[in-house]
Formats: C-alpha cells, structure tokens, sequence
C-alpha cells in the first residue's frame, strides 16, 4: 500500500464548506448492523452519507461529471435530468435515471449499501448511441466532509494491489473510492481552485493529476476507463484506518452487485414481516405505510441499538457551513419517541424496547434529558423542554399497555423523570417548537398524561404514597390549564372571544410570574429584518391544544376546545390541491424566504404535514371523516414516499422550484410525520385515537371523584393566592419544618413536612371555605439546623 504525494494541489484551503439540499428523494441503509453506513440521495446523486453512526455525516455528495472531452460537459446533479424511483416495493433502494437533456446518452445507477459491509454501492450502466457513448469520459467526484465538517480534509491517491485510488481522511476516519473498473487519471484538489470540477469545466479535459490536498475543502476525482465495459459498479467505502477502508472497498466490489441486491433487499423483506395489515385504510396501496415503516426503521443506529434520529438531513444545507453541526441528524426524546411508537402502532415492538433502554442510560442524573443530543448522549443545545422528560415515561407506559415483555428495570427512569417534571415545573424553559417559556398546552399535556402514567407504575411497585402524590400534582397542572393557556379577549375569529394560545410566555427563573394568558408579550425570533419581533401572547395560537384530547384530557366536544379548533382553522391552515395542511402557529418565521431563497435566520414558517396528522387524530376523536387528512398526508409525499417537514403554502414558484404543496428546503424525511401518519392509520383502522391513555382519560373525563382541589407555592412559583376551600400544598426540595399562620400569626403552627421518593418534601394546609386571612409562613431547615430569612403570604380568595 503506497501513499502518493508527490505532486500537491494549489488553492488550498479551497471555498467555504457548504452541505447539500435537505429534501431528499431517497434515505438507506442495509437492514444488518453490521453495514454501519447511511446513505441519502438528491436531485439524482448521493449526497451525504453517515458513518460510523446514523449522525455522523461524512461526504457532501458523490456524483459523475460526463464530458466528450472537446464539446461539453455535464455535472449530474446540475445539468441532466433525472428520475428517482424505488427498485422494489417497500425497500430502501433506488434506481436513478439521469438523461442528457439532448437524449444523447443516459445514466442509469442502482443504489444501496452493502448488506454486511461499511460500502456504498452504485451499479451504473451508460446508454445510448454506440458511436456517441464510446466518446464519452466519466469521472467520479467525491466531497469528503469527515467528522462532519468539510474544512480540515485531507485527500491522496492511493496504489494498492495494483489498483489506484482516491482517499480522504480527517480525525482517524478514513473513506475509499474504487470501482469495478479501474481509474486511468486521479487527482484531489481543493474546491473552486483546482479541483476536478474547476478544470473539466475550463476546456472538457482532466488536465490535473495532484496525488493530494491537505487540511481544506476537498474534492476527489477519477477518470473511470470504460473502454471494456460501459457497466460498472462504483464503491464508496469506510473505516477507521486506511487499510480498513481499502479492504472494506475490495471486499464489498467483490461479490456481484446483482448479489448484493438480492441480500440487501431479504433483509428488509424480513423486517416486514411481523407488520400489521393497515393497507385497508391507506388510498396508494399502502406505500407510503410499507415506506415509512422501513424509514423509521432505517433512522435507528446500529452502534447505539434504540438510538433514533430526527433525519438524516441538514435543512436548508446549502445555505450551511460547518458552524451548524447538528442538523436533524441528532436525538430528540419527542421525536424519537414518536417513531418508535408509530413502530409500535405498525406492530413492531422490538425497536421501542431497545429505545426505551437507551432512554434509560442517556436520562441525566437529576431525572431530566438534554433538549437534543449526539448518539452518545452528548448534549448539543442546552434547553429544558419539559415535555421530553414526559415521553419516555409515555413511551413505558405505552410498551407495558401492548403488554411487551420488558427484562430491564425502567422503574428508576420513571421515577427520576416525574421527580424531574414535578420539581421543575409547571412552566417549561421551552414548548415544543423549541423557542419559548412559559405555559404551553402541549407540554402540559404531555406532563399530566406522563405523570398520570409514572403514579401507574409506582402503585404497580407497591407504593401508594408516591403514587398519590404523583396524580394530585397532576391534578394541580390540569385544573389550571384553561387558567394559564385559554384567552378570554381573543380577537383572531370574530365571535370567539375564549381559545388556546400557543404558549403563555413567563420566565422560568422569575419565581412570581404574571399568569395571566390574557397580558403576556411573545417574542417570536427568526422575523425578516425590520420586522417586529413582540407580538401580544394572546394573538399567537397553535394546535398544541389538540394533544389535551389525543391524551385523553379534555373531550373532543369541550366548548373551548371547538372553538380553538375554529380559530386555528381560520388562522393556520392552508388548502391545497391534496388537501389541508396547517402552520405550526402565525408569525412563524421559522422556513423559507418570501422569494422562496432558503432559510438563514430568518424567513416565513411554511405549512407541516405532521399536522395535518394531528388534527386527523382530532376529527377521528370527534366523530368525523378522516380519509381526507390520510389522503393529504399521502399526497404530501414524493414520489419515494418521503414526508418532509415543511411544505409550500402558497402560490407556484417555479423560478425557484416552489410549488404549492410540495417540499420546501427544510428536512425531508421528517420521522415525526411518518410516525403520525403511520399511527393515523392505527387509530383509523380501530376507531380510537392510538396515544389515548385509557387511565388519563378516566381520570379526567369522568365524574372526576378522584382529583384534588390542589394549589401548589414553590420556590420556583410564589403565589400570592389561594382559593377557599382547596388545599394549599407547600413544596420544598428539603426536608422542613412550616413554621406558619392563618391568622395573622395570631396562632402559629409548626407542621414538618413529609419527604416523597422524587426530592420534594411538602406540607398541606387545608384552607377553610370561611377562611378570610392570609396565609403567612417561613421555613425551618431541618439538614442545616436554620430559619429561611423571609417570611411568605398567599391571599385566600
């Protein structure tokens, strides 16, 4: 094995690093862990493929550059016209057919992984006139972006058991670029200033040959020798030494593609097997059911088994440099909970488990999780969203209501996370969309539903103290939903005065907030220059308020809850030629650009299809028809059966590939649609909503004889008044004495509080219907011996 360097490129470090296209037409992978690569597929090329974990992209794109060497000369992804079509039903892999837009000749390549190996393989047949083909020179191009990042790249050409190749490396990663037929002319150069793009471009030939290029942004090219044959295979190989690399390559070219086909698509077979028949209430067949299944599955990594990625895109990457590292390729506890529980509504039930462990060793030691992280449980962005603390306990609850024998004890996990929920709520640093504090319907919903479930499984263990605890705090959040998160003033619909808001905006470090929904001011980020940025709490509505029926909260008929429906309805949503479509809440910026350019800190949030799921899983609850919202979600998806995040919502633009209904620059696939379509089905299919919680809904839809009349003051929430006739309960997050009066410390009471297995000691003071004094009261500490310095006063009302 021979490195060649002696011949170096010049313009390093080459432009500036930029990813690729985030709506993908295809996403794979082999089934088998023992293939540790991903690959994703755009506009006719591969573009980035994972390795050696599903987020870990490490190449921008890898395509052919055809030249005749005198005339002309073609880049795949820019100049041919190109069609992407599945190569068998309900399998990750694609054939792409890429024309000249003169029908001089075709490139047809049949994509997948190796089925056992580290390798991207790329079958790749030339058509076309004899005469015209035989003068043809193709070359591959290969971006290498190691360790996730495209500057610091080092590439070389390689001789090794009589064959030349390209190689990149960076941070102990290595790739391998090899081919069925051999390279005649190699070279690596830095992008925009001497790579092979920039010197076929300049007169239709490869004139440079540069054994390598160092610590820049690189590109890799090889001249391919068709000259024996004009059908190939292209090998794009990983490992973590350059001979781990080179032999993957040389092992994986060595069995025939034809072979490696076949393999490739009985594993994905077999994963289908055990997949529940909801074709019957699907209207393409099935398709995208069969596709979405085998995503979900694909999404999961195979170092990390139970670790699920959001997607394998970076939205709007050819705006991005390495700055933003993260893309969709990370963990986040709401979506990879979704997915595996669409999994678990398609029948399959092995995937869950195994996240379910992997939550268990990723949760942090105070009971919370990181708002996303790397697959290794590293923490990317630091916020505190309090509804992923909820859906791991969900997502138990869900396995142990399907009855799916469990042999680890996730009874630590649950306790930590409502320990977690109970502490530091009921205002979250973040709702769902990730951006604002506050009181936020859908996270109130996942908190009461998840502790609902967590006081399941602690009576389950035996202890019925924790347990009540747990559902009476519960009781507390759902008897102050409509308090924190319902208007009274609304002016959106004429007529409807009470509704949802999207969140009521308080800082979680102000420990006396104004909860009123009706005075708050929102700050909405990711505005167009100049715009405003403050908008009254009031005005800014989402569907967040759907997830109190899904859970089984508040009914489908509830007044507010049908007059919120109207509102968002009147305000969201967004009618296409496949049907309606709805905006995460109004004023988002958060997508692409009025001019349809990409998103860059700022733009116009388009319309989601996952939404379009949810406020199925309304109508269903209600007692409507649902085939229009499954046909809208179908109609949503590409032609390989791709759901993306964002959709057009407004008029053609063809000037810049915008079209009504269809896919924006943001991510596609998104797994949180896939798994909200795949559980629509599940509900549709037995007239139920999937995620309602039997035991929530019998707590609070019923005669309600079981919930507690609760006020709870905390030192994260002082509050100045209590109603007559509740209980006020005082949490601290230590052991105490109350030292405390009704009466204006007329009398005094010194009541010690009673410690719970989930860090929070509290007191009780039954408030009197006839009670007219405040309520006054201070600590005494009992592990340091000391007086709290403050004396506290809540109003009676």
């Amino acid at each position: 094995m021979k490195i060649l360097s002696q011949r170096q490129a010049f313009g390093s470090p080459g432009i500036t690093p930029r990813w690729t296209h985030a709506n993908k037409d295809g996403v794979g992978t082999a089934y088998s862990t023992s293939s540790r690569v991903w690959f994703t597929i755009w506009n006719g090329v591969v573009t980035e493929v994972y390795y050696p974990t599903v987020d870990r992209p490490q190449i921008r794109d890898l395509q052919y550059l055809i030249s005749d060497g005198k005339s002309f000369f073609h880049e795949e992804k820019r100049h041919l016209q190109s069609k992407v079509e599945f190569m068998w039903t309900h399998g990750l892999g694609y054939r792409i057919t890429n024309s000249d837009p003169q029908g001089r000749y075709t490139v047809i390549k049949e994509i997948i992984a190796d089925p056992h190996l580290s390798c991207i393989l790329q079958h790749t047949k030339i058509t076309g006139e004899r005469d015209f083909i035989s003068q043809l020179q193709l070359y591959a191009l290969c971006a290498p972006h190691l360790e996730v990042c495209g500057r610091d790249n080092n590439g070389y050409t390689v001789e090794v058991a009589g064959q030349n190749l390209l190689v990149a490396e960076k941070g102990g990663t290595w790739l391998a670029l090899g081919a069925t037929v051999p390279f005649t002319r190699l070279s690596c150069g830095y992008v925009g200033q001497s790579d092979g793009w920039t010197d076929l471009a300049h007169d239709f030939q490869m004139d440079w040959q540069f054994d390598s290029a160092l610590d820049g942004n690189l590109a890799l090219t090889g001249k391919l020798n068709l000259e024996q044959s004009d059908e190939f295979t292209l090998g794009l190989a990983f490992g973590t030494t350059l001979h781990n690399a080179i032999s993957t390559l040389f092992q994986s070219l060595n069995v025939a593609f034809s072979q490696q086909k076949q393999h490739y698509i009985e594993q994905w077979k077999r994963s289908h097997d055990d997949i529940k028949p909801l074709e019957n209430v699907t209207y393409d067949e099935g398709n995208l059911y069969h596709n979405s299944v085998s995503l979900l599955l694909a999404h999961e990594d195979k170092t990390y088994p139970g670790a699920l990625i959001a997607s394998m895109a970076i939205p709007w990457g050819e705006a991005k440099d390495d700055q933003d590292q993260g893309g969709y390729h990370l963990v986040w506890t709401r979506d990879m909970v979704g997915s595996v529980a669409g999994l678990v509504a398609a029948g399959e039930t092995d995937t869950a488990v195994r996240s379910l462990i992997y939550l268990a060793t990723s949760q942090q030691e105070d009971g919370g999780f990181a708002q996303n992280f790397w697959i290794n449980g590293e923490p990317y962005w630091k916020g505190i969203q309090l509804d992923e603390v909820a859906f791991p306990i969900l997502l138990a609850w869900l396995l142990h209501q399907e009855k799916v024998p469990l042999h680890f004890d996730i009874y630590p996990m649950i306790l930590r996370a409502a320990g977690y929920l109970i502490r530091h709520g009921p205002a979250t640093q973040q709702e769902r969309w990730e951006e604002n504090s506050g009181y936020s319907p859908s996270t109130l919903a996942a908190n009461i539903a998840g502790l609902i479930c967590a006081a399941q499984f602690v009576r389950e263990n035996g202890d019925e103290a924790t347990a009540q605890f747990i559902e009476e705090y519960a009781d507390f959040l759902e008897s102050h939903i409509e308090d924190w998160t319902v208007t009274t003033e609304g002016t959106l619909v004429p007529g409807i005065k009470r509704h949802y808001i999207r969140i009521n905006p308080t800082d979680i470090n102000n420990p006396q907030p104004n909860e009123n929904p009706n005075q708050g001011t929102i700050f909405i980020s990711s505005q167009p220059p100049g715009e405003p940025t403050k908008f009254l709490a009031k005005e800014i509505v989402d569907a967040g308020f759907l997830q109190l029926v899904r859970y089984g909260i508040r009914k489908p008929d509830d007044p507010i809850i049908v007059d919120s429906v109207k509102v968002i309805d009147a305000v969201l949503k967004v009618d296409t030629s496949v049907g309606p479509c709805w905006h995460r809440y109004n004023h988002d910026g958060y997508g692409q650009q009025a001019d349809g350019s990409p998103y860059t800190g700022w733009g116009k949030g388009r319309a989601w299809p996952l939404l379009t799921g949810e406020r199925g899983h309304y109508e269903l609850a209600a007692g409507g028809d649902v085939k229009t919202y499954i046909k809208a979600m179908e109609g949503f998806a590409s032609d390989t059966c791709l759901l993306p995040e964002q959709v057009w919502d407004e008029a053609d633009k063809p000037d810049v590939h915008m079209y009504l209904g269809k896919p924006t620059g943001s991510a596609m696939p998104l797994m949180w649609a896939h798994a909200e379509y795949i559980k629509l089905l599940r509900s549709t299919h037995e007239g139920r909503v999937f995620d309602l919680i039997p035991e929530v809904a019998d707590r609070y839809l019923g005669e309600r004889k079981q919930c507690k009349s609760l006020e709870i003051w905390k030192f994260n929430r002082q509050i100045n008044k209590v109603k007559k006739g509740y209980t006020l309960r005082i949490h601290a997050l230590a052991s105490f004495q109350l030292h405390w009066s009704d009466d204006n410390w007329q009398t005094v009471k010194d009541t010690p509080s009673t410690s719970t297995k989930l860090g929070v000691s509290f007191v009780d003071i039954s408030v009197d219907k006839h009670q007219q004094e405040p309520i006054s009261f201070t600590f005494f500490w009992i592990g340091t011996n000391k007086w709290e310095d403050h004396n506290y006063t809540v109003a009676v009302d």
